[in-house]
């Protein structure tokens, strides 16, 4: 079987030696032969990483067999939902995947489809906490009396209540914030 090691440290001042020394370890004692490489220094929390693509784009042409990694979390830290399509789009590709310091996180186990749907449901129950989470912080931003939506736009109207709020002193500032309108298009708007 051909494998692909896939590690990530998330800055340059870390080492990934020792993920690379293990998983080389590892797949020499399971007689793997090693295709490559894929080493990121970069944060998880997103996929734009160059080897993590470069990585994804060889799994579709099938160039290796087997995915390893560390752990986890250093394939990505992008939250269970996104981790579960990037382990769905491997297996799609026909490539398995395979975590060295989590032996659960094994497609080609006999547990694969038991960790897959613990997994789902986990993705699942993030979806709806970010879902609850949004909505909780919609209903205190407009309990606090902020509007929400896309602004106003300006008009007629806005010009004369600017007049009206600078002749009674309020800085540019102040007549923006009473508005509900940038400072700059209260510049703007009394410059026309």
């Amino acid at each position: 079987m051909k494998v692909a090691i896939y590690a990530r440290v998330s800055t340059t001042k870390q080492d990934n030696e020792n993920q690379l020394g293990q998983l080389r370890e590892f797949a020499g004692k399971q007689g793997w032969e090693i295709f490559d490489q894929y080493v990121d220094q970069e944060s998880g929390s997103t996929a734009e990483r160059e080897e993590f693509q470069r990585m994804f784009a060889d799994a579709s042409k099938r160039k290796f067999d087997v995915l390893l990694f560390w752990a986890l979390d250093r394939l990505s830290r992008e939250g269970v939902l996104e981790t579960l399509q990037h382990l769905n789009r491997l297996e799609s590709y026909g490539v398995c995947y395979r975590s060295f310091t989590e032996p659960y996180f094994d497609s080609c186990g006999a547990f694969k489809d038991v960790i897959l749907a613990v997994m789902a449901t986990l993705a699942k129950q993030e979806r709806i906490k970010r879902s609850e989470r949004t909505k909780a912080g919609l209903a205190r931003v407009k309990a606090s009396g902020k509007a929400l939506g896309r602004p106003n736009k300006l008009n007629g109207r806005h010009t004369a209540e600017i007049t009206r709020l600078r002749s009674q002193g309020l800085s540019l500032r102040a007549v923006g914030r009473q508005l509900g309108i940038s400072d700059r298009s209260v510049r703007r708007l009394t410059a026309a």
